[in-house]
C-alpha cells in the first residue's frame, strides 16, 4: 500500500491483484487535508460525455408520426408533454434532465451522387458523430471526419487511463466491403479518431470488463485468474483490507458499495458465459459467449460497465452503438414480432407506423436504467448524472424513406450545469444537427468555430438566443 501518505490518498489510486487492477471512485480521503479550498468539488473531473446512436430513426419522424407527437412534443420550451404513445415515454420521469432538439437535419448522410443513391444505411452511422459525408469506397482509402467524441477525448481525455471507450451491441466485425460500394468501416463504428481512422467497438462485456479491471498483469497471470473462477476482488483482498483501515466510515461504505457493484457485474458476466457455453441452442449463435441473447440484459451490463468506467475516472468519454443498420433482429419484449429493419419500412401505413413505434419505445426504454445508475452514483458532492452529458440520437429520421431530415436528438443529464433540462427546442427548417452539436461542444469547453456541416450554433439552452447561424 505504497500510495498511503498519511494525509490523503491520490485521486488516481489503484488496487492490484494477480493480473488485475481496480481504480477507485472519488473518496473523501482523496481530498488533501489542510489544503485551502480543497474539496471534493475541486477534484471534480471535466464533464463526462456519453454518445449513444440509434439506427433507423424513430416512428415519430415520419410525417404522420410527427402529427401524433411520437417523438417531438407539441409544445416547445419548458414544461412540454410527453404522450404515452411517444417513443420517449419512458423518459418522462427524467423530464427535468431532458433536452429535446427536434427538426434538425443530417444532410451529410444523404446521397450526393447517383452511385450513392440507396446506400443510406451504409453511410449513416459514420455520419452521426462526424456530421461529415463518407467517401464511397470498399478499399482502404476510407474517409469521413473526426467524430465529436474523439475531439472531446483529445482535449479532455488524455489524463485518464483510457481516453475514450467504444461499446456496441450488435455484430460489427464484418470484414471487407458492404453494400452500395461502401466499406463496412462506415457501418461498424460511430467513433473516428481521424477522418480515416475508425475505432473498434466492444461488444463482449468480458472484453470491456478486462479493459477496466484486467490490465496490469502478464497473460499468464490473467489466465490463472480466469481459470480459478475467483473474483478479481479476491486477489486484492489484502490491499482492500489495508486501505479500509485508512478510511473513515463514509468512505468505507462508499468503497464497499463500489466493490459490491464490481463483484455483481463480474458475477453476471460469468453467469452469461456459463449459460451460453452449456450446449443449449442460442438465439444468437454467432455471438461470443459473454454476449447475452437478451437485448435488455446486454444493454444493462454494458451500461453498468460504463458507469464503473465513469465513476472511477478510467475514462470520461464513451460512445455506444446500440444497433446495426439494416438489422433484422426481433425484440419480443417490445410487443412486436416484426424484425427491426422491415418494421422500419412501414410503407406509411398508420398501423405499421404504430407497430414500428413499439420497437422504438422498447429501445429508448433501455435508457432509464442507465440514467438511474448515473443518478444514484455520487461523485463528490453531486451525482454522475449531474456531471454528465448523454447525447442520444439518430442520423436517420424516417427510415421508410431513408430520410435524414428532421432527425431525433436528445440530450440528457446536467453536464455540470450546462443543460437546463425540461426543455424542447425546435430548430428552424433546414438546420444541420451539427449546429446543436457545435453548441454542445463549445458549452463543454471545446472553443470551436465549426463542426461538420454546421452553419453556426443552435443554442441548447432556453436562456440564450435560439440560433446564431451564420
Amino acid at each position: 500500500m505504497q500510495f498511503i501518505t498519511g494525509k490523503y490518498i491520490p485521486r488516481r489510486t489503484f488496487l492490484r491483484g494477480l493480473g488485475a487492477t481496480a481504480a477507485l471512485p472519488l473518496l473523501d480521503a482523496m481530498v488533501p487535508a489542510g489544503r485551502p479550498g480543497a474539496t471534493a468539488r475541486s477534484l471534480a473531473q471535466p464533464t463526462r460525455l456519453v454518445c449513444i446512436e440509434e439506427v433507423h430513426g424513430l416512428a415519430g419522424c415520419n410525417e404522420w408520426g410527427a402529427t401524433r407527437h411520437l417523438f417531438a412534443p407539441a409544445r416547445t420550451g419548458k414544461d412540454f408533454e410527453i404522450l404515452p404513445e411517444s417513443a420517449l415515454t419512458s423518459l418522462a420521469p427524467y423530464q427535468e434532465h431532458l433536452t429535446i432538439v427536434s427538426n434538425s437535419d443530417c444532410r451529410m448522410a444523404e446521397a450526393f451522387t447517383t452511385p450513392e443513391i440507396g446506400g443510406d444505411h451504409f453511410r449513416s452511422s459514420a455520419v452521426f458523430l462526424t456530421q461529415a459525408h463518407p467517401k464511397q469506397t470498399q478499399g482502404s482509402d476510407i474517409f469521413v471526419g473526426t467524430s465529436l467524441d474523439q475531439m472531446y477525448a483529445q482535449r479532455f481525455g488524455q489524463d485518464t487511463p483510457l481516453p475514450s471507450m467504444q461499446f456496441c451491441i450488435e455484430n460489427l466485425d464484418q470484414a471487407g466491403g458492404c453494400t452500395y460500394n461502401y466499406s463496412c468501416a462506415y457501418t461498424d463504428t460511430i467513433s473516428w479518431a481521424s477522418p480515416n481512422e475508425p475505432l473498434p467497438m466492444i461488444r463482449d462485456p468480458r472484453v470491456a470488463f478486462d479493459m477496466l479491471f484486467g490490465a496490469g498483469g502478464t497473460p499468464e497471470e490473467r489466465a490463472a485468474r480466469l481459470a480459478s473462477r475467483r473474483s478479481i476482488l479476491d486477489w486484492m483482498a489484502g490491499e482492500i483490507a489495508a486501505l479500509r483501515t485508512e478510511l473513515g466510515a463514509a468512505d468505507r461504505n462508499r468503497m464497499d458499495r463500489y466493490l459490491n457493484n464490481v463483484r455483481e457485474i463480474e458475477r453476471r458476466i460469468a453467469a452469461v458465459e456459463a449459460r451460453n457455453s452449456g450446449g443449449d441452442e442460442r438465439e444468437m449463435p454467432e455471438a461470443p459467449a459473454g454476449v447475452p441473447d437478451s437485448f435488455s440484459e446486454h444493454m444493462r451490463i454494458m451500461f453498468d460497465l460504463q458507469v464503473l468506467a465513469l465513476q472511477t475516472g478510467m475514462t470520461r468519454v464513451i460512445s455506444f452503438k446500440t444497433g446495426r443498420d439494416a438489422d433484422n433482429r426481433v425484440f419480443p419484449e417490445s410487443g412486436s414480432s416484426r424484425p427491426f429493419h422491415p418494421a422500419s419500412h412501414h410503407g406509411g401505413r398508420e398501423s405499421s407506423i404504430l407497430e414500428f413505434n413499439k420497437i422504438c419505445q422498447y429501445r429508448v426504454g433501455q435508457l432509464p436504467y442507465f440514467l438511474d445508475k448515473l443518478k444514484n452514483t455520487m461523485d463528490g458532492e453531486s451525482s454522475l448524472l449531474d456531471q454528465t452529458m448523454v447525447m442520444w440520437g439518430s442520423p436517420m429520421a424516417d427510415a421508410n424513406l431513408h430520410n435524414h431530415r428532421r432527425c431525433p436528438l436528445v440530450l440528457l443529464g446536467g453536464a455540470n450545469g450546462l443543460l437546463e433540462g425540461n426543455l424542447h427546442l425546435k430548430t428552424p427548417d433546414g438546420t444541420p444537427m451539427a449546429n446543436a452539436m457545435l453548441a454542445a461542444l463549445n458549452g463543454l469547453g471545446m472553443e470551436m468555430d465549426s463542426f461538420g456541416d454546421s452553419t453556426g450554433e443552435f443554442s441548447i439552452t432556453a436562456t440564450s438566443p435560439a440560433s446564431t447561424e451564420g
